[in-house]
C-alpha cells in the first residue's frame, strides 16, 4: 500500500511500508501535460533525478510496545545506551508520522467543512459532530501515548538528555498539530467545547516544557530559534533509525570503452582515407591538405554521434545508479538498490499502466516521466525486532513549475447583479501511476490527479486503484 500526499508547496510524498520479503520493484509514471514543452534538452534525465528525486528509509516495527519496555529495562539499568535510543527514535518518528497524517486528513475536512454552505443545517450539523469525534478521538490518543512515554524516564544521564530532547520534540510538535487544528476549524457551534480543549492540551504542554526547563527563555520568545531548534531535535530522531546511504553512478568504465571504441573505428576510416588520398594525389599539395582538413572534420562529426548511438543502444534498458544501504550503528550492509529513470512514449508503457491512465485524444501528447527502483534488502542483518522498513520517495515538481506561464487570466461572473472581474491562476493536471511489486501479497497498481499551478500543488486525489493485476 502507497501514500501520496503533498509534502510542502512543490513537494510530493510517496511512502510505503515494506514487508520482509528481500526483493522489491517501484514504477513510478509521472504524466506531464504537452503544453509545458518539457523534453530531455529542457531538463535532462540526470539533471531532474538528481534534483527532483530523493529516497529515505527507516526502520520499521509493528511492536508498539517495544520502546516503552526498553523505557524500563533502561530505568534499572539493563539496557545498553544504542538500543535504548534506537527504540525510542522508532517509538518518536512512528508517533510523529502518524500524527503529521491525521492532522492533514483532519485539515482537509475542516477547509471543505468551512466552505460548505450551511442551507441544511441538519446535514452539516451532522459532519461536523462527526469531525469533532474525530478530532477527541485524536487528542486522546497523542495525550495518552505521550503519558505512556513519559511514565518511565531513564535515571541514566546519557540515557536521560536524549529522552528530554526527545520528550521537548514530541510536546512541541503535538501543541503545533493542536493548534493548526485550532485555527482551521469552523467557527462557533459543536467546534467550541473541542477548541478549548486543545487550547487546554497546549497551555498544559507548554507549561510542562518550562517546568522541566527544556528551552531557554530567549529561545521560546523567539519563534525562529525555536523552530530551528525543534528542526534539529526532528533530525536527532530521524538520525538513528534513518538507513545510511551510497549512491554509485553505473556505466563510468562502459563510458571510457564505448569513447575509447569510437574514436578507433572513426580514426581506422580516416587512417584509410588518408592512404587513399596519398596514392590519388601524390604528392603534399593544396589540394591534398584540404583534402585532410575535409576528412579531420568529418572524423569530429562522426566521432560524436557514433560515440552517443554506442553509448545509448548499450545502456539501453539497464539501471543507471545502484543506492547502497548501511545501518547507522553498525555500519553493516543491509540492502542494494538499482534505479532507472527516463523519458518514455505512452506506446512503449506496459498494458496495464495504459489501462490505468485511460488517456484521452486530448492528453495524448503528455510526456511520460518513469521512475523505477528495484531493491533488494537483507532481513537477517537488521537489528533485532526491526525487520520492516519505511520508504519515503519525494518528487519535487519545482522544475516544472517553471515551465508554467506566469501572466494572469480574468473571468467575469454575475454577483448582485452586476458584472465582476476577478483574476485566476492557471492550474495543469498531472496524472501520477505506481505500481508496487514485493512489499504486499499481490502487486499494487493505483493512479493519483496532481493539480499544480506555479505556485506550487494545489490538490492531490487518488482517483483508481487496482489490487488484482
Amino acid at each position: 500500500m502507497i501514500n501520496v500526499e503533498r509534502k510542502n508547496s512543490f513537494q510530493l510524498r510517496l511512502s510505503r511500508r515494506l514487508k520482509e520479503e528481500t526483493s522489491h520493484t517501484l514504477d513510478v509514471y509521472l504524466f506531464v501535460p504537452k503544453e509545458l514543452g518539457l523534453s530531455t534538452h529542457v531538463i535532462s534525465e540526470e539533471a531532474f533525478y538528481h534534483g527532483a528525486i530523493s529516497v529515505s528509509r527507516t526502520y520499521y516495527s509493528d511492536e508498539y510496545h517495544l520502546p516503552l519496555v526498553h523505557s524500563r529495562l533502561a530505568s534499572r539499568n539493563q539496557l545498553g545506551s544504542d538500543s535504548y535510543r534506537l527504540s525510542l527514535s522508532l517509538y518518536a518518528y512512528q508517533y510523529v508520522g502518524a500524527l503529521e497524517r491525521t492532522t492533514q486528513a483532519l485539515l482537509a475536512d475542516a477547509r471543505k467543512l468551512r466552505r460548505e454552505p450551511t442551507d441544511e443545517p441538519d446535514a452539516w450539523n451532522e459532519k461536523a459532530n462527526a469531525l469533532t469525534e474525530r478530532l477527541a478521538e485524536m487528542s486522546d490518543l497523542s495525550d495518552g501515548i505521550l503519558k505512556r512515554l513519559r511514565r518511565n524516564p531513564p535515571s541514566d544521564e546519557r540515557l536521560y538528555k536524549y529522552f528530554a530532547n526527545i520528550d521537548n520534540y514530541l510536546s512541541w510538535f503535538t501543541e503545533q498539530q493542536l493548534l493548526a487544528l485550532v485555527a482551521h476549524m469552523p467557527r462557533g457551534g459543536p467546534f467550541s467545547d473541542i477548541k478549548r480543549r486543545f487550547i487546554t492540551i497546549c497551555q498544559r504542554e507548554g507549561e510542562y516544557r518550562q517546568a522541566q526547563e527544556y528551552n531557554a527563555e530567549r529561545v521560546m520568545e523567539d519563534p525562529t530559534r525555536m523552530s530551528n531548534k525543534m528542526r534539529l531535535l526532528r533530525l536527532l530522531i530521524e538520525q538513528p533509525i534513518t538507513l545510511k546511504q551510497r549512491t554509485l553512478e553505473l556505466g563510468s568504465g562502459e563510458q571510457k570503452a564505448v569513447k575509447a571504441l569510437a574514436t578507433a573505428v572513426v580514426m581506422a576510416f580516416v587512417s584509410l582515407g588518408v592512404l587513399q588520398l596519398r596514392n590519388a594525389l601524390g604528392d603534399i599539395t593544396a589540394l591534398f591538405v584540404l583534402a585532410m582538413a575535409l576528412l579531420y572534420a568529418l572524423r569530429e562529426v562522426f566521432k560524436d554521434d557514433l560515440r552517443n548511438t554506442l553509448w545509448r543502444w548499450l545502456r539501453r534498458g539497464r539501471p543507471k545508479w545502484r543506492r547502497q544501504y548501511i545501518d547507522p550503528t553498525r555500519n553493516a550492509l543491509v540492502g542494494r538498490q538499482l534505479e532507472w529513470f527516463d523519458y518514455k512514449r505512452y506506446s512503449a508503457l506496459d498494458d496495464d499502466i495504459q489501462q490505468m491512465r485511460r488517456r484521452t485524444v486530448a492528453q495524448r501528447d503528455e510526456v511520460v516521466m518513469h521512475y523505477r527502483s528495484s531493491s533488494r534488502m537483507s532481513p537477517t542483518r537488521f537489528l533485532s525486532g526491526y525487520e520492516h522498513t519505511r520508504e519515503t520517495l519525494h518528487i519535487d515538481l519545482s522544475m516544472l513549475t517553471r515551465l508554467m506561464s506566469k501572466e494572469k487570466h480574468h473571468i467575469y461572473r454575475l454577483k448582485d447583479g452586476q458584472a465582476v472581474r476577478e483574476s485566476v491562476e492557471r492550474r495543469h493536471l498531472f496524472n501520477l501511476v505506481i505500481r508496487e511489486t514485493g512489499s504486499e501479497d499481490t502487486p499494487y497498481l493505483a493512479r493519483w490527479k496532481v493539480v499544480v499551478s506555479r505556485s506550487g500543488i494545489v490538490d492531490v486525489e487518488r482517483v483508481a486503484e487496482n489490487t488484482d493485476k
